[in-house]
């Protein structure tokens, strides 16, 4: 039977019906914010606040949260951020996988693209908090971080099972232990470190050198401990290694104190200037050194300092069958011609060194390769530049002293470097800094003087450190420093390093290349101003600071006051606790006052400790 037509009681009621599921849905989306399509969060999850007698309880959330007056106010101090699933507790969201398949990405994975940064456009991008594993607890601290972990923290096990006979880590019940053992180094990171100085005949077998070897570059790191262990010879390394088929060995590096970033020789530049470290290192690290006409092997050349050294650890520095002897065969010739030397070779390892001046590469055959790299070519710019398969020649500087002219550490850290004049900036300018920071370095620990002990932090990253005099300002504290420079203004990160810190750069616009919550501390010296002028998203790096941020870790926000103000609206969404808040004195160098008279701020917050419920669950 045809049905007749509905009669207008219907119609009202129908119309009604729809009108509350408009309302609901538009409730909903008030109260939770919109989701992004790519975050896969979950909205409707609870959040449970761990260790409120320590970090302050909800009761203290709205007298925290910054002063609120108007109606616009309370509105956004009403927001809250998702929580994104379970499965992205461990996101990197420029070095994200399921990205770089969802979006077809036509990459060469013989050159390990799929491994470099691969940035979500704005519609992809995270906009949820992201949630620690069941059962996270507060790391354990340095220095016995080190030497364990909690297996919570990251529960992954698979390396401790597939290394079992190199004494990379080992599973001991709620901890994973890191007895220092390596794949070329099982009996430990010590005696091999040690090895290597006396091939080379420093003092004492200690590497540094008497403090002329500070900085290192360790690729392929596993889970560091080869930095680890340099660290009380006074040598601070950059520990790198991509997330590949041994995930996790740089968070686990991280989880344990030990400076490291994730990174991929495959085609684009390393983030650091050239001639920044005096040694780079390989042990057992599976790269095809000879590929593209030695195009890795020339990237380590760019940012080795003259004199530098490269130690190889690998079955083609000793083993007789034949494809290994043909490798050692092309890659001695190809060093050769790169004007290395061998300064000294045992058993499995062999140490190359870098010249200390142009003279060799002058005196080469014409037409002999590789090439010198252009005269025009910038051997700094890094930040997505392409390699390049030349030879980067020394500056005229450099040439004429045969060497960086660096002082030996500690003296390096106050003393002003040479490359000081590629930006005109004079030695009166450089010891201003230095001090400048160091006043304020001590007046941020006085306001977190009840909250922040010796061993309190360990990881800090510097968002905005120009010459490093942040990072120089804590020598006496326990601790490392990640030095972040824009590549969109001077790239004062060669200073950074010609001060025998470490550093990379970034632009805060995109995700940093790090696992989330592995650092204690973040300096924000007006990294906020500066993503404002290029259109970018405040609260996009609200959500990345607190991805990266340990709970119970603290932020340091140095801006504008109308800028801190707009920070404040996000406390509770955020889940974090306000610390301090100071008026900083204008007529500083670091604080100059704004056209329209505006001061800047001081603000200091600490996140806070908390679980979804599902984590809760779990961990009961």
């Amino acid at each position: 039977m045809m049905r007749g037509r509905s009669d207008g009681g219907q119609k009202k009621r129908l119309i009604a019906s729809l009108c509350a599921v408009a309302l609901l849905l538009c409730f909903v989306y008030m109260y939770y914010g919109s989701s992004n399509q790519g975050a896969s969060a979950e909205y409707g999850r609870s959040l449970r606040k761990l260790g409120s007698s320590y970090l302050g309880g909800d009761d203290d959330d709205n007298k925290q949260d910054g002063s609120v007056t108007s109606e616009e106010d309370s509105l956004a101090v009403a927001k809250s951020f998702p929580v994104c699933d379970d499965r992205h507790s461990e996101i990197i969201p420029c070095l994200d996988r399921n990205f770089i398949y969802q979006s077809r990405l036509k990459l060469d994975l013989s050159l390990m693209e799929h491994y470099e940064r691969h940035c979500p456009p704005p519609e992809r991008k995270f906009n949820c908090l992201i949630p620690p594993p069941s059962g996270y607890k507060v790391p354990i601290k340095w220095p016995k971080s080190r030497d364990e972990v909690w297996q919570a923290n990251i529960p992954h096990t698979h390396l401790a099972k597939e290394k079992s006979d190199q004494n990379w880590m080992v599973v001991k019940g709620d901890k994973i232990n890191f007895p220092g053992g390596g794949t070329h180094f099982h009996y430990g990171a010590d005696k091999y470190i040690a090895s290597i100085a006396n091939m080379l005949n420093f003092s004492n077998d200690v590497l540094n050198d008497e403090g002329r070897l500070r900085t290192v570059l360790d690729v392929g790191c596993g889970v560091a401990s080869f930095g680890a262990y340099l660290l009380s010879s006074d040598i601070i390394a950059m520990s790198l290694a991509p997330n590949d088929v041994h995930q996790n060995q740089i968070q686990f590096a991280l989880e344990r104190g030990i400076p490291a970033y994730l990174g991929v020789l495959g085609t684009k530049r390393l983030p650091y200037p050239s001639r920044s470290f005096e040694l780079a290192h390989c042990s057992r690290c599976r790269i095809d050194w000879l590929q593209r006409d030695g195009i890795l092997l020339l990237e380590l050349d760019r940012v080795l300092r003259p004199g530098g050294y490269f130690a190889y650890s690998s079955p083609e520095a000793y083993a007789q069958d034949e494809e290994d002897l043909r490798i050692w065969k092309e890659m001695s010739a190809l060093v050769e011609r790169m004007c290395w030397r061998i300064a000294a070779k045992r058993n499995q390892t062999v140490v190359w060194q870098k010249p200390l001046s142009n003279d060799c590469y002058l005196e080469r055959e014409p037409g002999t390769q590789p090439p010198l790299c252009r005269s025009d070519a910038d051997p700094d710019a890094v930040y997505g530049v392409s390699m390049e398969a030349c030879i980067t020649p020394y500056s005229k500087h450099d040439h004429k002293t045969k060497g960086s002219g660096l002082a030996p550490w500690p003296a390096r850290m106050t003393s002003p470097p040479p490359r000081l004049a590629d930006f005109g900036y004079s030695t009166h300018m450089f010891e201003k800094d230095t001090e400048l920071w160091k006043q304020q370095v001590d007046s941020y620990w006085n306001l977190m003087s009840s909250k922040v002990k010796a061993n309190t932090v360990r990881n800090i990253m510097d968002m905005k450190a120009h010459m490093g005099s942040f990072a120089a300002a804590l020598k006496d504290k326990d601790v490392w420093v990640m030095n972040v420079v824009s590549p969109d203004g001077p790239n004062t990160l060669k200073l950074i390093y010609d001060r025998g810190l470490i550093g990379t750069n970034h632009n805060w616009c995109e995700a940093f290349s790090t696992y989330p919550r592995t650092y204690d501390l973040l300096h924000a010296w007006t990294v906020f101003s500066d993503i404002r002028s290029k259109g970018c998203s405040a609260e996009d790096l609200l959500i990345e600071m607190d991805r990266i941020l340990r709970p119970t870790g603290f932020i340091i926000i140095r801006d504008k006051e109308s800028v801190v103000e707009s920070i404040k609206k996000y406390m509770k969404a955020l889940h974090w606790e306000v610390v301090a808040s100071e008026k900083v004195t204008t007529g500083s160098e670091l604080d100059q006052e704004s056209e329209d008279g505006e001061s800047n701020v001081v603000f200091i917050v600490q996140k806070k400790l908390w679980l979804t419920s599902e984590s809760l669950r779990d961990t009961e």
